[in-house]
């Protein structure tokens, strides 16, 4: 049982939020870890970051910009779950498919 605050409520979040982001990596980057994303038109690495609902950062996953939002959060997730009481996460559409469904 987590730690309770003065009006009895757990103080460890249990909703967080889930987002990706493209960014260009160096031409020094191994291309075995860089990826193309069509959909943002940039060669590099995509981040999948949970973020508590303060805006803290939980976890972050590293992955090739080719990978899909939904295949990437899915180790982003699971290492949230195995660390933290979080058991609710909002996502936009992005993470819609084979994740959610």
């Amino acid at each position: 049982m987590p730690p309770a605050t003065a009006r009895s409520r757990p103080i460890w979040a249990s909703f967080s939020v889930i987002d990706s982001q493209s960014v260009k990596s160096a031409d020094t980057v191994g291309r075995d870890s860089r990826g193309y994303d069509a959909g943002k038109k940039i060669n590099g690495r995509k981040r999948s970051i949970i973020t508590d609902t303060l805006g803290l950062l939980v976890t972050v996953t590293v992955l090739a910009a080719s990978w899909q939002d939904r295949d990437g959060a899915k180790t982003a997730l699971l290492s949230a779950y195995m660390v933290t009481p979080i058991r609710y996460v909002f996502a936009d559409q992005g993470f819609t498919g084979r994740l959610i469904d």
